[in-house]
């Protein structure tokens, strides 16, 4: 993998992580207290800055082929994950993640929370919402570049592209003050769940000790092949769901990929 497939692919999954986060601290922000809600993302962006400092050197240090391996089976565990909930979504059988729709509701919810500071932070509820937020999000962006970033050698590019992701859905964000419902989620989350699921079938392939033909090139046709067989499982969805499902999730609870 270049550099810049490994950029653009940490890139676009981080971006998803980014986008759930940020609905997070813009209702907490716009519900409660926006300087304990800047102390709660912060304290969590210090956790995560250190379990990437110390995770990705240690992570580093394994064989090559064990870490293949390792990482080939998270990375397909984590991707099919993905991949199923996306192909449920898209075909109908799952309710759409609508950040609209869960920004309206985190707002509520902590307009209608119990007040109180602890410590230096003046309402505390707004700093552990924050801080769980981006904390339970930025895990799954850690684990992103550390298991990429380590296993092609090259973790400073995938802290990179993970970087540029928060910062930019960060920017667009507080400039808008609002979700942002716009940016289409669901087709994203479809191509990360395929790419994951592609690149962890590659890796863990590697790591048993088998080749694939052209090496790094097989990928220009592992990764069309998880997504037709994803939009085939989709088509086939679609032709047997039940005929009334509902099209959107708005739930608070609906921030998991």
């Amino acid at each position: 993998m270049t550099a810049w497939a490994l950029f653009l692919t940490v890139f676009l999954a981080c971006t998803v992580e980014a986008v759930e986060a940020l609905t997070i601290v813009l209702a907490a922000g716009v519900g409660r207290h926006w300087g304990s809600v800047a102390s709660g993302t912060v304290t969590a962006m210090a956790v995560l800055t250190a379990a990437v400092a110390a995770l990705g050197p240690a992570v580093g240090l394994l064989p090559l082929r064990a870490l293949r391996l390792v990482v080939g089976a998270l990375l397909l565990l984590f991707g099919l994950q993905w991949l199923r909930k996306a192909v449920l979504r898209a075909s109908g059988l799952k309710a759409l993640h609508d950040e609209a729709g869960i920004y309206a509701a985190r707002v509520a919810a902590a307009r209608t929370a119990a007040t109180g500071g602890r410590w230096r932070v003046r309402d505390w509820y707004a700093f552990t919402l924050a801080f769980k937020g981006v904390l339970l999000e930025g895990l799954e962006v850690v684990f992103i570049v550390v298991t990429f970033g380590a296993n092609q050698h090259d973790v400073p590019v995938a802290v990179l592209g993970a970087a540029a992701a928060v910062l930019l859905v960060t920017a667009v964000g507080f400039a808008v003050r609002a979700p942002l419902a716009r940016v289409p989620e669901n087709t994203m989350k479809f191509a990360v769940g395929v790419m994951l699921t592609a690149f962890g079938l590659f890796w863990a392939t590697e790591g048993t000790g088998a080749h694939w033909p052209g090496g790094d090139a097989a990928l220009l046709a592992t990764v069309p092949a998880v997504a037709l067989l994803a939009l085939a499982c989709t088509s086939l969805l679609r032709r047997t769901r039940p005929p009334a499902t509902p099209t959107r999730k708005s739930s608070a609870q609906g921030v998991s990929p």
